[in-house]
């Protein structure tokens, strides 16, 4: 079941700040580079901006030669090989992974790097860069969102990680069926005070 969830503009801001929503890759153990899934724009005090959040990812591959593979669908638990066939590199499943919570990318090509990127969508979600032959990519996400107040992002972009880390909102979204997030705060001056999201009129699912 798809996420609906509706972002409302409860702030003081005035600095058309530009909202950036993401998940995680919390299968790798250093700091990954998150890539900016969503980004609202010029969303005026007192506006929303209704989204669906798809439980459904789907996964991609590039190669060294620029090529990009169709978005196939996957779940968890998934692994997909990168192989040289006659036609060309091609992505395909490969059977489970191991790990029920990953979506696994093993580059099975003889030579030359890979890319692999999930997608929920049709919008970048992750992605892993430089994946040697026989190296594999993992992912894994809780279910969980990170949303912030960023500038100078673009959907679909890593960001760095200065943005990353200035991101310190994460909402669970286990068992929601739809939800409206509201941020307040913010405003001119020094008394101004910091943004805040919280879900609100919680439905679950």
């Amino acid at each position: 079941m798809d996420i609906k969830l509706n972002f409302i503009n409860n702030s003081n801001d005035a600095n058309n700040s530009q909202i950036v929503i993401f998940q995680k890759n919390v299968a790798t153990t250093f700091d990954e580079l998150a890539v900016a899934w969503r980004v609202i724009q010029y969303c005026g005090q007192g506006d929303n901006h209704p989204f669906t959040f798809p439980m459904q990812m789907a996964v991609s591959a590039s190669d060294s030669y620029g090529n990009f593979t169709p978005q196939l669908p996957a779940q968890n638990g998934q692994l997909f090989n990168m192989t040289l066939t006659t036609s060309g590199d091609r992505l395909a499943l490969a059977g489970s992974g191991t790990s029920s919570s990953e979506v696994q990318v093993l580059n099975a090509l003889p030579r030359g790097s890979i890319n692999a990127n999930i997608y929920k969508g049709g919008a970048l979600l992750a992605t892993k860069t430089s994946i040697s032959p026989q190296q594999k990519a993992v992912f894994q996400f809780k279910p969980t969102i990170w949303i912030g107040v960023a500038s100078q992002v673009v959907q679909g972009q890593v960001m760095n990680s200065a943005i990353v880390s200035s991101v310190n909102t994460e909402l669970s979204l286990l068992g929601i069926a739809s939800a409206d997030i509201v941020m307040t705060g913010g405003g001119p001056g020094r008394d101004s005070s910091p943004f805040t999201f919280r879900l609100e009129n919680v439905v679950m699912g």
